[in-house]
């Protein structure tokens, strides 16, 4: 390779490292919106408590079989003299039902830039979360915040109140 050629190659990638910069993460585009915050709260919660709520969706699915209105008639030698009647039926059927899944989130007020923050150094520190920490709960926060929770069983990009304790950013109330 001439040096000429090295040179535009090396410049070409160079170019193309700088396009990547504006990028958007991957992991904030797969994000689903199915948890929000709410104004209300579930049945029996303390007044003064905020509150998120996941909704997983039904899943329905479409079952379609061959029902047999009349056998065939097959005489003894095995000849078939009228082949049998089906009818196709086609009904739906909930797999999984709708849910909805309240879990106890902190309020506006706690959600400061200097807690974020924190939230961020915290998720970081588990590899979870990538970037000098901003203070803003954006959306690769809260891509971050989703992949701690998931594996608790909450599929929400707001941080709920157990898992920020899990962190060890909210004191944990004595009995």
């Amino acid at each position: 390779m001439t040096s000429r050629t090295a040179l535009f190659c090396a410049l070409a990638f160079l170019g193309l490292s700088a396009c990547n910069a504006g990028l958007p993460d991957v992991d904030t585009l797969r994000e689903p919106e199915v948890s929000r915050f709410t104004a209300e709260a579930p049945p029996g919660a303390a007044p003064g408590t905020c509150w998120g709520k996941q909704v997983t969706p039904a899943i329905i699915e479409t079952v379609t079989h061959q029902v047999m209105l009349q056998p065939a008639e097959v005489q003894s030698d095995g000849s078939v003299l009228r082949p049998a009647v089906y009818k196709t039926e086609t009904r739906q059927e909930i797999v999984r039902e709708r849910k909805e899944t309240w879990f106890e989130t902190l309020c506006a007020e706690e959600m400061t830039p200097e807690f974020i923050a924190s939230v961020q150094r915290a998720l970081a520190v588990r590899g979870l979360y990538r970037g000098a920490p901003s203070g803003e709960m954006d959306a690769r926060t809260r891509a971050a915040v989703r992949r701690y929770q998931k594996p608790q069983g909450l599929d929400s990009g707001i941080l709920s109140r157990a898992a920020a304790r899990e962190l060890g950013l909210v004191a944990v109330e004595r009995a």
